[in-house]
C-alpha cells in the first residue's frame, strides 16, 4: 500500500528571509495515513511517529513559488569535486555553501522544529544535496543510511524502547511523486531490526517497501537507521527533482567536501541567521573541542 497524502485544506504561516530568490518561506503541515501529521497535532506527537514508524510526511512545507525557485537554483548548478552530472542523474553535494539563497532550505519551520526535537538543540547540518533524477534513472537497493548500534531485534520489539536517532534526512520533493517518477520506498517500522538489511533482503516482517507518493512541495523526515530505497524512474520525459538535508546530533562529523580544502563561503556565513549558524558548526564549547 502506497504512503499517499490525503488532501485537506491548510493553514499557512509566513516567515521573512533574506534572499529573495525565495521571498516568503510559507509552511504548512498536513497528513496522510498513520504517518503524516495533521494541523491540530503537536511536535511531540511527531516525534513519537518518528519512534514508532521511522518517518513523518510534512505537507506543502514549500508553496509552488519556492518549488519552482529551488528548482531552477538547480538548473544553475555546476559539479565540484565529487558532484557529478551523469547520462540518467545529477548530484550537487554541500550546495548551501553556493550561496545564500540555499540558506532557507536548511530550517524551514514545521521541518527545523521536528529535526530539533529529533536530535535536539544543539544537532547540525551534516550535508545538504540536490538531485535531479532522469527517465533511466534505476535507484537503489534497499537499506539503512547509518546504524550506530547493532542490536537484538527483540530488544526494539519492546514500545517502552526508544533508540535515540543519530541522523535524520529531509527529502524536499520538488515534483509531485506518482509511482512511475521515483518514489522514495519505505518500510514502516523496520528501525526497530536493529540491523541493516542483508544481501538481497526485500521485506522486513513480512512487510515490504511502500512507496512514498506525494506532492511536490511535501517533506519526508525519516531516521538514517530505516530500511528505505531508491527507485527508478519509469516515465519517458520527467526527470525528479530532489533537495536533501541530512541533520546528525552535535558528535555527528560534518559530511563537507573537499573537506582538506573546505572554506565557508563569506556570503552564506554573513547572510546566515543564528539558527543557520549553529546548523552550519557554530556551537557553544563542548567535549573534545
Amino acid at each position: 500500500m502506497a504512503v499517499c497524502l490525503l488532501r485537506r485544506q491548510v493553514i499557512s504561516s509566513a516567515g521573512s528571509i533574506r534572499t529573495q530568490a525565495f521571498n516568503k518561506l510559507s509552511i504548512a503541515v498536513n497528513i496522510t495515513e498513520s504517518t503524516a501529521m495533521s494541523l491540530s497535532r503537536s511536535t511531540a506527537e511527531q516525534l513519537q511517529a518518528m519512534h514508532e514508524q521511522g518517518f513523518v510526511l510534512l505537507r506543502q512545507v514549500l508553496q509552488p513559488p519556492q518549488v519552482e525557485a529551488v528548482r531552477t537554483a538547480i538548473d544553475r548548478l555546476e559539479p565540484i569535486h565529487w558532484d557529478y552530472q551523469g547520462l540518467v542523474d545529477d548530484h550537487y553535494k554541500c550546495v548551501f555553501n553556493r550561496d545564500p539563497s540555499w540558506l532557507p532550505l536548511l530550517d524551514p519551520p514545521g521541518v527545523i522544529e521536528l529535526a530539533e526535537a529529533c536530535l535536539g538543540t544543539d544537532c547540525h547540518v551534516i550535508g545538504q544535496t540536490a538531485w535531479r533524477s532522469h527517465p533511466g534513472f534505476v535507484g537503489g537497493e534497499l537499506h539503512a543510511d547509518y546504524l550506530a548500534l547493532v542490536l537484538p531485534e527483540h530488544w526494539l520489539q519492546d514500545p517502552a524502547f526508544e533508540l535515540p536517532m543519530q541522523v535524520c534526512t529531509a527529502h524536499f520533493y520538488l515534483d509531485q511523486i506518482d509511482a512511475d517518477l521515483c518514489p522514495t520506498l519505505v518500510i514502516p517500522g523496520s528501525h526497530r531490526s536493529g540491523r541493516k538489511p542483508r544481501t538481497g533482503e526485500l521485506h522486513w516482517q513480512g512487510r515490504e517497501p511502500q512507496p512514498v507518493l506525494c506532492e511536490a512541495g511535501d517533506v519526508l523526515l525519516f531516521r538514517s537507521d530505516l530500511w528505505h530505497a531508491g527507485s527508478r524512474n519509469r516515465t519517458a520525459d520527467r526527470s525528479r527533482y530532489l533537495l536533501q538535508v541530512h541533520y546528525g546530533r552535535r558528535m555527528v562529523a560534518q559530511k563537507f567536501s573537499p573537506y582538506l580544502q573546505w572554506r565557508f563561503n563569506p556570503d552564506v556565513i554573513a547572510a546566515a541567521t543564528p539558527r543557520q549558524r549553529r546548523l552550519l558548526g557554530e556551537h557553544e564549547p563542548s567535549e573534545y573541542d
